[in-house]
C-alpha cells in the first residue's frame, strides 16, 4: 500500500472533507465515513475534523434504510475541502448519471486526495479518476469494476491508499480507513480510544474483505469454502476440492455434514445460487450471462436450480426493474 504524504501524515491543522453521498447508498458507509471523525473532535476537545455532506441536486439523500440524510449542497459547494469523498451503494450505475461523472472530472483538481467507499470507486473508475491507481471497491462489484475498467489495479482488501486517491469496500472498511487516517494525524492511541468507544477492533487495510475463518469452524472447511468462492464460474468435482486439501472425499463430506448440516455440493451451489440472485438484483446482465458466470451450464438449468431453491424464476426478480 503506497502512503500518500498529505492527509494520511501527522498534522495538527483542521482538515477538511467534501463528503458526496450518492443515493441508495447505505447508512452505515455513511457513519463509518463521518462518526470516526466526530469522536476524534470528541477526544481531541477541538475541531480537527471538518466535513461537509454534498448530494447531486443539493436535496436530500434517499438512502437504502428508507431514510434520508440532509445534504448542504453539490459539487460546486465543495470549495476549500482538502478531500473529496465519495460514498456510494446500489444502482451506482443509475445515480451516478452523466452530468455527475462529467462534474466529478471537472472538480477533482480541487482536492489534495479522492477517496471512494463501496461502490464510490466504481464511480471515481467511470470518472477516470483511478486510471493508473491501485484501488479497491466492495467484494460484489470486483469482477465487473476490474473487468469494465482494466486501467484499474484492482484488488479484494478492505481499503486502499494509493499516493493521492483512496478507496475502501464497504462500510466496516470505511470505518477502519478512518480510524487509520486519525492514526496518521493524532497517533495510534487516540485511534484505539475511538475504536475502543464503538467497541471495535480497527483491521489492516491489506486484510481481505471476506474471511471463512469463523470461530471454530474447521480450517480445512474454510479453506473449501474459499476454493468454492474462487471458482463460481468453473466449479470443481467435490473430489478434487478434497484433493486439493489432502483428504479424501469421504472425509470432506463429514466434515461438512457435522459442522454445516450440509454436503460441500450443496453448499457450493448455495455460493454460487446466492451470487446469481446478486448479480440479478443488482445488474442487468443478461440470465445468460449470469448463469455462465455463477457456474451453470445454461440459463436454463440456472432457471431450473433456482426455482428450486428460491421457489420463484430469476426472471421474476427483474418484474417492473
Amino acid at each position: 500500500m503506497t502512503q500518500s504524504a498529505t492527509i494520511f501524515a501527522p498534522s495538527s491543522a483542521p482538515l477538511s472533507l467534501a463528503v458526496l453521498v450518492l443515493p441508495q447508498a447505505s447508512i452505515l458507509e455513511v457513519a463509518g465515513t463521518l462518526d470516526p471523525m466526530r469522536s476524534a473532535n470528541r477526544h481531541l476537545g477541538t475541531e480537527a475534523y471538518r466535513w461537509r455532506v454534498l448530494s447531486p441536486d443539493g436535496g436530500p439523500v434517499p438512502l437504502t434504510c428508507g431514510i434520508e440524510i440532509p445534504a448542504s449542497g453539490t459539487l460546486n459547494d465543495a470549495a476549500g475541502a482538502d478531500a473529496l469523498v465519495v460514498v456510494a451503494g446500489f444502482r451506482q450505475a443509475e445515480v451516478a448519471t452523466r452530468p455527475l461523472i462529467a462534474a466529478l472530472r471537472r472538480a477533482a483538481g480541487r482536492f489534495a486526495m479522492i477517496g471512494g467507499i463501496d461502490a464510490g470507486p466504481w464511480v471515481l473508475a467511470r470518472a477516470r479518476l483511478l486510471d493508473g491507481y491501485r484501488a479497491t471497491v466492495h467484494w460484489e462489484d470486483f469482477e465487473d469494476m476490474a473487468a469494465a475498467h482494466p486501467e484499474v489495479d484492482v484488488v479484494q482488501t478492505r481499503y486502499v491508499i494509493d499516493r493521492n486517491r483512496f478507496t475502501a469496500g464497504g462500510a466496516a472498511p470505511a470505518a477502519d480507513l478512518m480510524l487509520h487516517l486519525i492514526a496518521q494525524r493524532q497517533g495510534t492511541p487516540l485511534a484505539r480510544q475511538i475504536a475502543a468507544s464503538f467497541i471495535t477492533t480497527p483491521r489492516d487495510g491489506a486484510e481481505a474483505q471476506v474471511q471463512h475463518s469463523r470461530p471454530r469452524l474447521d480450517p480445512r472447511i474454510a479453506s473449501a469454502i474459499a476454493r468454492m468462492d474462487a471458482r463460481l464460474d468453473a466449479p470443481e468435482p467435490v473430489a478434487a476440492t478434497a484433493r486439493a486439501l489432502g483428504l479424501s472425499t469421504r472425509r470432506l463430506e463429514t466434515l461438512f455434514q457435522t459442522a454445516l448440516g450440509q454436503s460441500p455440493g450443496a453448499y457450493a451451489l448455495g455460493l454460487r445460487l446466492a451470487a446469481a440472485r446478486r448479480m440479478i438484483t443488482d445488474t442487468h446482465h443478461p440470465l445468460a450471462e449470469v448463469a455462465l458466470r455463477c457456474g451453470f451450464s445454461s440459463q436454463s438449468t440456472l432457471s431450473r436450480a433456482f426455482q428450486r431453491a428460491f421457489g420463484q424464476p430469476p426472471s421474476s426478480l427483474r418484474k417492473g426493474r
